[in-house]
C-alpha cells in the first residue's frame, strides 16, 4: 500500500487536488502518493505565511531551541521508519538512510545551539568624533518568510539544515519537497510538529518546477535556500528576483592521491565514499587523481575494494549500493561509460545495469575531455586518472566549472598548505575523500557550485537581518 504524503498548509494536512505517484526505483512499484500544490493552495500558503511570520518571531530563542532539541530526540526514535522510507522512495540502502537520520538528529541539535547564540553587538560609535555622545547597538532579527527547496539525494538531512536553521532564526518556512521523496519529507514535517514546532512555523507543498517557481517569486519570501542542479539554481535565481539566496549547486569532486599516501587506506575510503547512495551526492568521489608512480597499484586496490561492495535490495542491512533515483539516471551514467571506453578508457569494474541499479563502475585513464570527467556524474561511477606534478593536477582540478569540495591523501604538510591555498573549492578534506561532511562545519562552494555556506551557525546570518538602534545624546562611552 503506497504511503500517503499530504501537503501541510495553513495548519492542516491536505490531500486536495490530483495525486502524483512515486515509483520506487528498486521495487519498481508505487511506494508513495503526493498531492501537487494547486494555485489556490499556494495562495493560501502565502497568506498564512504572512501572519505566521509574526507568531514565530515572537517565540523566545530558548523556546525555539527546546523544540529543535525535541526534534533531535524524535529523529533518533524514528530512525528505522525514516530510513525505510528513504529505501523505498529512493533506493537508498538502509545503512545509508540510517546514517542520514543520525545526521538529522545532529543537525537539529546544532540548530538548537545556534538559536541559543543569536545576539547582536554594541558598536564603537564613540571612536569617531561624529559618534561621540551617542550609543548604537545591533541585533539579528528574523528575515520573516523563508523558502526551503530540498533535493532528492538527502531529503531528510538537507531539510533539517534548511528548516532547522530557519526556525532557529525565528522565521516561518515554506518547504517545497522533492517529487522523488514526498513521503520522507512529509514524515519529517510530522516529526517537527510532534516536537512542538507551531503550525505557523512551517508549511509543506508538493510539486515540480512550476510550484517552485511560484514560491520563489512570491513577494512574501525574504530568503531562499536551494540545493540542486546549476540549471535549476539559475531558474530559481531568475524567478526569485531581488531576494537573498543560498545556492548549493552540485560539484565534480576531485580527490588527489599523492605518492606518499597510504594507498590501501585511500582505496578503501574512495570505494566507500564513491558509491554511497549510488554516488548521488554533490561531493561524491568522481575524479581520483593518483600519482603516476602508484597509479597501477591504486587502480588494482581500488578495483578490489569496489568489487567487494554488496549491491542489491536497499532494505537489506548488508547492502552497500542500492538503486539510483530512476532508470533514466542510471541509463545516463551507463552511456557516459560507453562514451569513455569508446575513446580508449579502460572499464576496470562494473558497467552493467539492471533497471535503475548500476553496478559500481570504475573507469581508468579516460580522456580528460570526456563527459564523465568534465560534468557531474551523480551516479555509481568513479574515474581514476594519473598525474605527475602537484601544481599541474591542481590546475587540472581547477579547470572544472564546479568547485565544491576536494580530497587529498598525503602526509606532507607543505602539500596540504599548497592544496588548501590553490584549489578553487569551498572545502578540502585531508586524508579523506571529497565525500565527507560535518553538519556543524561551514559547507559550500565556488563557481558553478553556488554560494553561501550551509551550516546552521552560518545559515543564521542568511536567515536574519541586522537591525540597528542609535541612542542620540546618550552615551555609555563617556561624554563628548
Amino acid at each position: 500500500m503506497p504511503t500517503e504524503a499530504p501537503a501541510f498548509v495553513a495548519g492542516r494536512w491536505s490531500t486536495e487536488g490530483p495525486s502524483a505517484e512515486r515509483v520506487g526505483p528498486y521495487v519498481r512499484a508505487v511506494v508513495s502518493r503526493s498531492y501537487p500544490a494547486t494555485a489556490r493552495q499556494i495562495e493560501t500558503a502565502r497568506a498564512f505565511a504572512r501572519t505566521g511570520a509574526a507568531a514565530v518571531a515572537a517565540l523566545a530563542p530558548a523556546t525555539r531551541a527546546e523544540t529543535l532539541e525535541r526534534a533531535s530526540r524524535l529523529a533518533t526514535e524514528h530512525r528505522g521508519e525514516l530510513a525505510r522510507l528513504l529505501a523505498l522512495e529512493l533506493g537508498k540502502p538502509v545503512k545509508d538512510g540510517t546514517g542520514e537520520i543520525d545526521r538529522v538528529a545532529d543537525t537539529f541539535a546544532v540548530c538548537a545551539s545556534a538559536a541559543r547564540s543569536i545576539g547582536g553587538e554594541t558598536l564603537p560609535v564613540a571612536g569617531w568624533a561624529r559618534g561621540a555622545g551617542n550609543t548604537a547597538f545591533t541585533y539579528r532579527a528574523p528575515a520573516g518568510v523563508a523558502l526551503a527547496i530540498t533535493p532528492f539525494n538527502a531529503p531528510a538531512n538537507l531539510l533539517a539544515h534548511k528548516l532547522g536553521a530557519s526556525f532557529a532564526a525565528g522565521n516561518t518556512t515554506l518547504v517545497k519537497a522533492p517529487p522523488q521523496a514526498p513521503a520522507t519529507t512529509a514524515a519529517m514535517i510530522a516529526l517537527v510538529l510532534e516536537a512542538g514546532m507551531p503550525a505557523e512555523a512551517v508549511q509543506l507543498l508538493h510539486g515540480g518546477g512550476d510550484v517552485g517557481a511560484a514560491l520563489c517569486s512570491a513577494p512574501e519570501v525574504s530568503v531562499i535556500s536551494f540545493t540542486g542542479s546549476p540549471e535549476t539554481g539559475n531558474a530559481v535565481a531568475r524567478a526569485a528576483g531581488a531576494k537573498r539566496l543560498v545556492l548549493e549547486l552540485g560539484g565534480n569532486a576531485a580527490t588527489i592521491v599523492c605518492a606518499d599516501a597510504d594507498l590501501a587506506h585511500a582505496a578503501r575510503v574512495c570505494a566507500r565514499t564513491g558509491y554511497s547512495n549510488s554516488g548521488q551526492s554533490c561531493i561524491s568521489v568522481q575524479r581520483v587523481y593518483v600519482h603516476r608512480s602508484r597509479f597501477d597499484e591504486f587502480v588494482e586496490a581500488f578495483r578490489a575494494e569496489v568489487d567487494a561492495l554488496v549491491v542489491g535490495d536497499p532494505l537489506d542491512p548488508d547492502t552497500d549500493v542500492g538503486a539510483m533515483v530512476d532508470e533514466t539516471a542510471a541509463a545516463r551514467v551507463e552511456s557516459w561509460i560507453t562514451e569513455a571506453t569508446a575513446r580508449g578508457a579502460r572499464l576496470v569494474a562494473g558497467g552493467t545495469r539492471d533497471g535503475a541499479t548500476l553496478r559500481p563502475s570504475v573507469v581508468a585513464d579516460p580522456p580528460p575531455d570526456t563527459t564523465l570527467v568534465t560534468e557531474e556524474v551523480f551516479g555509481a561511477l568513479v574515474a581514476v586518472l594519473p598525474f605527475d606534478d602537484l601544481d599541474a593536477v591542481i590546475n587540472t582540478c581547477n579547470s572544472s566549472r564546479f568547485g565544491l569540495q576536494a580530497g587529498l591523501f598525503t602526509n606532507d604538510l607543505a602539500t596540504v598548505v599548497t592544496a588548501w591555498r590553490d584549489l578553487a573549492v569551498g572545502g578540502l578534506v585531508v586524508n579523506g575523500s571529497s565525500n565527507f561532511r560535518l553538519d556543524h562545519v561551514p559547507f559550500g562552494g565556488v563557481k558553478d557550485s553556488g554560494f553561501g555556506r550551509e551550516a546552521p551557525q552560518q545559515m543564521i546570518d542568511d536567515y536574519t537581518v541586522v537591525k540597528t538602534l542609535i541612542l542620540r545624546g546618550m552615551s555609555i562611552w563617556g561624554r563628548a
